[in-house]
């Protein structure tokens, strides 16, 4: 093994043995389901912002929005990160405050399919069971291809086979994470958002520097058509572009009306000690996510200068989503110095994955242990956290059997669970949180009709191309609000109680 694999290595090592040290320090501090499940609601603000935030990145920060920079130009990454960013404004703006004192009255419901449940009164127990059984079905394979993606980093960086490399990383996050629950969770998501932001500005300054300098990247850019603009996307195999119209435009930023179904995201703002502190957790979170967000663009864009210098090879297809891990390699060429600052670069990336996988994989075994077995297993001690980390376990096998394929397509399932989440459950949270004569028919009925139309859109009528296009997202989701509202009408009013909750909620 080189000098510069050793270095990195270690770098890696040191950043792994950090979040294990974590997981061990905050299991002492959690006493019962409660604290496991929603870290005894006291976050503070700053690591409330900074962990929805490396949650929701993922390895998209990266990987993908560079990657789609790099081959297409600013458009697609560019209106994708301006709906992500919108999206994120408006969820810790609108919801978080609301949501945050809703599940308290609503009988401190520590999951989001608890909180459904007791917002509507559910005594039959629908609710909570179809809400926790879409988090089962899109969060495995959504922790499987964070389990996934680590173990090609691995594979790739050291030689080793895929299934190890996976299994090993699978490890270390379930790891801290049985260890030390939700607080661990949001804890080492702090620290991870601390490193990808350590590894963009690393990576933007050297490849800067490699490509000769600012002027030359944009000269390049420049003389691509369709590269810099927000209307048109380059075709990087036939050197043209192509417009980006208007219902493009609107599909990609529908991306941010994810967000207020996310379980891992909405789980922050339930867990942060003061609602009052939610608004410096918005101004914090908006700042890190447009910066970062914009830098990765720009990384995608030095990195094809990169690649017209000779400095790296040019890159076609998804392997452009490699070219942070490409830079990371030409700089650990330099030295051991460089070479440690390249270990810390793909440490975050690993961290960008594990900051996702980690909060997808409490939701899931929450959603089973927490959710749909409920009192059958669980306590207020010792013996209910007992109980969710073998739960927890139990998804992780689970989630490890659907990696075991090196060739399954990591985005692609990051994209699809994304929309049935935000489908499935945005409207849902939201009617929840503002509209007093939502009901739990219409719930339900919103519920299962977003969840069923993102995939009779994505299999059925976007194939058909042309108009049809659009991110079933969109659709989906203005379906799911449709049938909230319509349901709720034509079904009995809530009770009294119930609508003293919810104006307790409001603050009336």
């Amino acid at each position: 093994m080189t000098q510069s694999k050793i270095c990195i290595m270690i770098s890696i090592i040191v950043y792994l043995a950090l979040v294990l040290y974590i997981g061990y320090r905050c299991s002492k501090q959690n006493r019962n389901t409660d604290d496991f499940y929603l870290g005894g609601r006291k976050l503070g603000p700053f690591v409330t912002a900074m962990s929805a935030e490396a949650s929701d990145m993922s390895s998209w920060l990266l990987m993908g929005l560079p990657g789609v920079a790099y081959l297409s130009g600013i458009a697609d990454a560019g209106w994708t990160a301006i709906g992500l960013a919108i999206g994120t404004y408006i969820n810790f703006l609108v919801v978080a405050k609301r949501l945050r004192r809703y599940t308290k009255v609503a009988n401190n419901s520590i999951t989001l399919p608890q909180f459904f449940k007791n917002r509507f009164h559910d005594e039959s127990g629908t609710l909570i069971l179809i809400s926790a059984v879409i988090i089962v079905i899109f969060f495995i394979p959504y922790t499987a291809s964070g389990f996934a993606a680590c173990g090609k980093l691995f594979s790739s960086l050291f030689g080793v086979s895929y299934t190890t490399a996976m299994i090993i990383s699978a490890i270390v996050i379930v790891g801290y994470t049985t260890l030390g629950g939700f607080l661990a969770a949001s804890t080492t998501d702090f620290i991870q958002s601390i490193i990808m932001t350590i590894a963009l500005v690393v990576v933007l300054v050297f490849g800067v520097q490699t490509a000769g300098g600012m002027g030359a990247v944009m000269d390049n850019a420049k003389s691509l058509s369709g590269y810099l603009t927000m209307f048109a996307s380059h075709d990087a195999v036939s050197g043209g572009s192509a417009s980006y119209g208007f219902i493009t435009i609107v599909s990609t930023l529908a991306w941010g009306l994810g967000y207020f179904g996310m379980p891992h995201i909405l789980l922050r703002f339930m867990a942060i000690e003061d609602e009052n502190k939610l608004s410096l957790s918005r101004r914090v979170a908006i700042i890190w996510v447009t910066i970062s967000m914009a830098v990765a663009v720009l990384i995608g864009i030095v990195g094809l200068g990169m690649s017209s210098t000779g400095a790296i090879e040019l890159l076609e297809g998804s392997n452009s989503e490699t070219i942070i891990v490409k830079i990371a390699d030409l700089l650990s060429s330099h030295g051991v110095v460089p070479a440690l600052l390249a270990g810390v670069i793909l440490a975050g990336i690993l961290a960008s994955t594990m900051s996702t996988a980690d909060s997808q994989l409490l939701a899931a075994s929450s959603a089973v242990s927490s959710d749909l077995l409920g009192e059958k297993i669980q306590g207020k001690d010792k013996s209910g956290i007992v109980a969710a980390r073998i739960t927890l376990l139990v998804m992780a096998v689970f989630a490890v059997i659907l990696a075991k394929d090196p060739g399954s397509s990591v985005f692609q399932i990051v994209s699809f669970a994304w929309a049935g989440f935000g489908a499935s459950f945005g409207p849902v949270v939201l009617f929840s949180l503002f509209w007093k004569r939502t009901n739990r028919y219409g719930a339900l009925a919103g519920m299962l009709s977003g969840g069923i139309m993102i995939f009779v859109w994505k299999y059925l009528v976007r194939p058909m191309g042309g108009a049809w296009n659009i991110y079933e997202l969109l659709p989906a989701f203005i379906v799911a609000c449709v049938m909230i509202v319509a349901v709720s009408l034509a079904t009995p009013a809530p009770d009294q109680s119930i609508i003293n909750e919810f104006n307790e909620a409001a603050g009336k």
